[in-house]
């Protein structure tokens, strides 16, 4: 079942039309979890036990972590002495720790199982075999990344001393609820679930908020990006073929084409769950007009730099202790973040690739606190569109490997970014043939597209300004007309799908 369909559509008025009849909020609940289920199963019903039982596992694991944070029910005797109560409370602080672990194991084999298990396979079943054919090929659950940081976050969260939940259909609903359940975002329990303590009927500007994402969002993914796509993939597979210009301009285009589809599965869900009185948190905040890697990864893809810092870089020790210990410290983290998002060397290396500039950020950081000059200069209007520049060309390139995780493709990509001239026949079939328009007219609809994306951000992140929910209503419609009318036959699957 896509996000962008009519399935979708009458899969969900019908479950809101029952979810708001209804007035217990353990029903409402129960009618959730059952919509989330079948939801996931029109998608990968072979994993449904899967999830479920994860599910049920971590529920369990965060019971057996919070239902006691002290030692208190397990000595009758009142009268030990002050040294005795320290051994008694580091004891049982100890076998909470091991219950945090356990748990943290299991769901990261789980994760790197199923996000390593096809090449452990290819080098037992390819040892002096070339041939590719024996090599059994097992798709990983989808959603399957993000589910897993849930799960740890929520452990971590109640080992810290939130409260750890006792009713299974709380967390179940929170845990499949199918608005955020394939790519985010990344959402806490405890954020989460005190919405569904005190959920109401949404008003006339939450539900007109809701159905405007939704467009939006059909629109990002479906007229947008799907259509970038086309051009990518023509270009990405015909790397001996295309030209550095066209390389060039694929790149950029995947950029594009990789944030549009992302935040338009993000408004889409965010919009779901506006309709069922429920708020996910923003995923994305203009990251390309940034001007530093820093600010790049607190607005992009905001829910994960936000598990990166408070699951592994603060633990690790953030920055207190001291620049070299940071910089490591930051490079860990990329390299992590890399190897989450998939098991190819492309990835690892896109995640050192970031690792590094954080570093050299933390670093360029560290020499203007010293030399006042070299901070002024970076904030003069110059030295800010020399900051931009800089970042978004370090984003964009690096994205070369994100989307060809394949060395051997990346290394060619790379290769041809300059000097290298397309052949006739590329020209032909790509800009000719495939999408009846020239390599000038492409560059300009990427230059008036980005146009479009400063103004938005002008408008809404600068002067704060945003339409009103009586023009977001009328506005619905013909956006959602509109994806109907352009957005190209057999849409793409979501990028983020496969991570």
């Amino acid at each position: 079942m896509k996000f962008i369909s009519i399935f979708y559509a009458i899969f969900l008025f019908s479950v809101l039309g029952l979810y708001w009849t209804i007035s217990l909020s353990y029903i409402r609940l129960i009618i959730l979890l059952i919509a989330s289920i079948v939801f996931y199963a029109s998608l990968s019903l072979q994993y449904v036990p899967l999830i479920l039982a994860l599910t049920y596992i971590n529920f369990r694991l965060g019971l057996e972590i919070g239902s006691n944070t002290s030692p208190v029910k397990h000595f009758q005797n009142w009268n030990l002495s002050n040294e005795e109560w320290q051994f008694a409370q580091a004891d049982w602080n100890q076998r909470r720790i091991k219950v945090l672990w356990i748990g943290i194991i299991l769901n990261l084999l789980i994760l790197l199982g199923f996000k390593y298990i096809n090449g452990i396979l290819k080098i037992i079943f390819n040892i002096g075999n070339n041939s590719h054919d024996t090599v059994i090929k097992l798709i990983a659950p989808l959603g399957i990344s993000f589910f897993i940081f849930e799960c740890i976050a929520y452990l971590i969260d109640v080992y810290r001393g939130a409260p750890s939940t006792t009713k299974f259909i709380q967390f179940a609903s929170y845990k499949l609820f199918f608005a955020k359940l394939i790519s985010g975002p990344i959402t806490r329990y405890h954020n989460l679930i005190g919405q569904f303590n005190e959920i109401s009927f949404p008003s006339i500007d939450k539900i007109s908020e809701g159905l405007w994402l939704i467009a939006t969002g059909a629109v990002k993914k479906g007229i947008l990006a799907d259509n970038l796509g086309i051009f990518v993939d023509l270009c990405f597979a015909n790397l001996q073929r295309a030209g550095s210009i066209d390389i060039w301009l694929a790149t950029f285009a995947y950029g594009l084409q990789l944030y549009l589809d992302f935040n338009g599965y993000v408004d889409i869900a965010r919009g779901t769950a506006l309709l069922f009185g429920l708020a996910l948190p923003e995923n994305f905040d203009y990251p390309y007009f940034t001007t530093s890697i820093a600010d790049f990864w607190r607005r992009w893809h905001i829910t994960l730099g936000d598990w990166l810092r408070n699951y592994l870089y603060f633990p690790l020790g953030g920055s207190r202790s001291g620049l070299m210990r940071t910089c490591i410290n930051l490079l860990i983290v990329m390299i992590v973040a890399g190897i989450w998002h998939g098991s190819s060397w492309g990835f690892i290396i896109w995640g050192v690739l970031h690792g590094l500039a954080l570093v050299v950020h933390r670093l360029n950081y560290a020499l203007c606190s010293h030399w006042q000059i070299l901070g002024t200069l970076w904030k003069t209007p110059l030295g800010i569109i020399l900051a931009w520049l800089l970042t978004q060309l370090m984003v964009f390139t690096t994205w070369i490997w994100f989307r060809l995780p394949n060395l051997q493709d990346s290394t060619l990509a790379i290769q041809h970014l300059w000097g290298y001239s397309a052949d006739q026949q590329f020209a032909e079939k790509v800009y000719i043939e495939a999408l009846n328009i020239t390599q000038y007219q492409i560059t300009w609809l990427l230059i008036f597209l980005s146009i479009i994306m400063l103004i938005s951000y002008v408008f809404k992140r600068g002067l704060k300004v945003e339409l009103s929910w009586p023009l977001k209503l009328v506005f619905v419609p013909i956006c959602l007309y509109a994806v109907w009318i352009l957005a190209p036959e057999g849409s793409l699957p979501y990028i983020y799908f496969d991570f």
